[in-house]
């Protein structure tokens, strides 16, 4: 059991940071941090997400992979690569419909940053138990 919270604040540390490097007063700011490591390398861009590492170093040292832990990946997929695809839209492709130009430039609270480290963790839980 000890062994399972060791790797549960692994991850919380990991979403922390993910929170932290992500944090901006706009969607479209946040965007603006993540393509600035997409123009780097797309390699940079995926080392800036280590919850999902964390995630996935957790399925090999533990050997799980149930329904909840599947779960917990796909939404860290998704993310990735919703994120991607946003990035393309705004910053490369220059296509963006009115409607979703005005939900990137709402103000987001700063708690909604720390949203990932209180679904993550207990997600991660619910799958190690």
């Amino acid at each position: 059991m000890e062994a399972i919270f060791i790797l549960i604040f692994t991850l919380v540390l990991a979403e922390l940071f993910e929170a932290y490097i992500q944090r901006a007063e706009t969607l479209t700011g946040v965007l603006e941090k993540l393509y600035v490591y997409y123009t780097k390398s797309i390699f940079w861009f995926f080392l800036i997400q280590p919850g999902f590492y964390v995630i996935i170093l957790i399925v090999l040292l533990t050997g799980v992979l149930n329904i909840s832990m599947i779960f917990l990946l796909a939404i860290k997929i998704f993310d990735i690569f919703y994120k991607i695809e946003l990035i393309k839209k705004v910053f490369i492709e220059q296509s963006v419909s009115d409607e979703i130009a005005q939900m990137l430039s709402w103000k987001i609270p700063p708690w909604f940053f720390l949203i990932g480290v209180g679904m993550y963790p207990p997600l991660l839980f619910y799958a190690l138990i």
